[in-house]
């Protein structure tokens, strides 16, 4: 069955989409997405319902668009995170999140998951 449900919509004149997220197994957040023209890059912000929190920039091209940040580990050490969606000629999008805690060196895979459009009731 489906891992959760997800609704984006566009918020502040379309200038900003908003995710929501619910997961299967109780996690819940959001996200806020949007073009950074100063940098010329796009920036995502999430936000967990337990207060986590993570900021990605990156960009579109060739058919995937990939953000990468880091966060700290309670112990100071940094954690790498690279989220890549994939626009699917079919109209689904695949996101894959991968992870690194030694500089992008090697990166293990978090989170692998095709998003498809609900259908009309």
């Amino acid at each position: 069955g489906p891992a959760g449900s997800n609704t984006i919509k566009p918020i502040l004149d379309g200038c900003v989409l908003q995710e929501t997220w619910e997961g299967a197994s109780g996690g819940a957040g959001s996200s806020f997405n949007y073009f950074n023209p100063t940098i010329e890059k796009w920036q995502q912000f999430w936000v967990w319902r337990n207060g986590t929190t993570l900021y990605l920039t990156g960009e579109y091209a060739e058919g995937k668009m990939t953000l990468e940040g880091e966060v700290a580990n309670p112990d100071g050490s940094m954690i790498g995170n690279r989220i890549t969606w994939y626009n699917n000629d079919d109209g689904t999008v695949r996101q894959v999140w991968e992870q690194s805690s030694d500089s992008g060196n090697t990166w293990t895979m978090l989170f692998d998951r095709l998003y498809e459009r609900r259908k009309s009731e």
